[in-house]
């Protein structure tokens, strides 16, 4: 395969790579922190960059990549407070010859450290590789020579294999000098506890609906998409916003609503179309995207009885139906115990390739059978 042609673990599809994003949003707390620590003299030589993902993790960790190995020369761009030396924001310039080389993958004070590409399987490794974290030796002895400062990216932490976790912890342990590792994070309490402790803590938050609206215009979604149902159903998150614009997510969503409106139940034919919509290549997306619903509707479902205030729709009728299916805590209850018997079951169906059509009307089935059992009692 040519390199031009395989894809990059670290992107979502359908939105520009973190590195071809200048812009963050939302995030100013996480931006602050780093900057308060740089210009006190205190700039850590590991940093975990951890929340939910999809929320800006690896763009902010570009953007400090960025702004340590392009600073501004002088105070005359605005981006100095009183003197050169204390700058008041991460933002360089895009048409720094370090930003363009970044943007090419052609800076050699940068390494990225991700996934890497199966030659023999022509499919990208599940893991981060030991190999991959040997490589880093390499790369500082060979960046050391200019003596300037050396920065890595590892995106995600979360998906070294234990080899690998065990050769960065004594990078780690043993720092180069000049040397600054960002190491992006979804759930870092699945990292070695002795390379949590050697980090300093960046961490980032989901999305408000105002920054999530402008973060999508950013990567050129329609300024008119549904933001408000985007943020309920994405939770805060740009990149399963992303997602579900280009699974068309909110369609769906609204298609769930549907089928479980029906004061005699579930619609079953409109059930089986859906799940046989499901099969195949072309189908995989849409099945990617309702087991990634279905988790979300059953949590609503369960939130509503227990509360009285929802946040806002995320499809016509949402809230009429939630109430009438979830009106007491004991039924929270039982949508609660359902939402976990249900991932558990797509987990098993996706380890064992089970039909993607049977998975889906099964969890549809099980949803209905417990609204049934609710109304009854």
């Amino acid at each position: 395969m040519n390199p031009e042609d395989i894809p990059e673990p670290d992107q979502i599809e359908g939105a520009p790579h973190p590195r071809l994003t200048p812009q963050l949003f939302g995030q100013q707390d996480a931006e602050q922190s780093f900057l308060k620590a740089f210009n006190g003299g205190r700039l850590h030589h590991a940093w975990l960059i951890s929340g939910p993902q999809g929320v800006g993790k690896a763009t902010l960790a570009w953007k400090i990549a960025r702004f340590l190995l392009s600073p501004p020369s002088d105070a005359s761009d605005g981006l100095f407070g009183t003197e050169p030396e204390h700058p008041i924001t991460l933002n360089t310039s895009t048409d720094h010859p370090v930003a363009r080389r970044m943007a090419a993958l052609g800076e050699p004070s940068l390494y990225l450290c991700r996934r890497p590409w199966d030659d023999k399987r022509e499919r990208l490794k599940q893991d981060i590789t030991v190999d991959e974290v040997r490589k880093l030796k390499s790369f500082f002895n060979l960046s050391a020579a200019d003596g300037g400062r050396r920065v890595v990216i590892v995106d995600t932490a979360d998906e070294m294999n234990n080899s690998a976790a065990n050769a960065l912890l004594k990078i780690l342990e043993e720092p180069p000098k000049k040397a600054t590792l960002l190491l992006i994070s979804h759930q870092p309490l699945r990292l070695l506890p002795t390379i949590r402790s050697r980090c300093s803590q960046l961490k980032c938050q989901p999305l408000a609906q105002d920054a999530m609206a402008a973060a999508l215009l950013a990567a050129g979604f329609e300024a008119d998409e549904d933001t408000s149902a985007l943020a309920v159903l994405a939770g805060g998150s740009v990149g399963q916003a992303v997602r579900l614009l280009s699974g068309e997510g909110l369609q769906l969503y609204a298609t769930l609503i549907r089928l479980f409106s029906h004061q005699t139940g579930l619609e079953r034919p409109a059930a089986i179309a859906l799940a046989q919509s499901c099969t195949g290549a072309q189908g995989l997306p849409r099945y990617d995207i309702l087991l990634f619903l279905l988790p979300i509707f059953l949590h609503r479902l369960s939130m509503t009885g227990i509360s009285s205030t929802l946040t806002p729709e995320a499809a016509g009728g949402e809230a009429e139906l939630l109430g009438r299916l979830s009106p007491s805590p004991s039924a929270a209850r039982g949508w609660a115990e359902l939402a976990q018997t249900l991932s558990e079951r797509a987990a098993h169906g996706r380890a064992v390739n089970l039909d993607p059509a049977s998975v889906i009307l099964d969890m549809l089935l099980k949803i209905d059978q417990l609204a049934g059992s609710l109304k009854a009692a």
